[in-house]
């Protein structure tokens, strides 16, 4: 079984981001340009680069 010591997984994020572009590609179908679309794009793109942030960081 696995310790939880804290630290968050990168590939966390970056299952996280595919989850949000998802849903925003789904909200976006159903009911077109809308604040909640925004909002959830603005999330997935977060998500995404704090992956990579978490990847390349020295």
């Amino acid at each position: 079984m696995s310790s939880v010591d804290g630290e968050i997984p990168a590939v966390w994020f970056l299952i996280t981001s595919f989850g949000f572009i998802i849903l925003s590609y789904i909200q976006y179908k159903n009911h077109g340009k809308s604040i909640e679309t925004i909002f959830l794009s603005t999330l997935a793109t977060v998500f995404f680069i704090s992956y990579f942030i978490l990847v390349f960081k020295a």
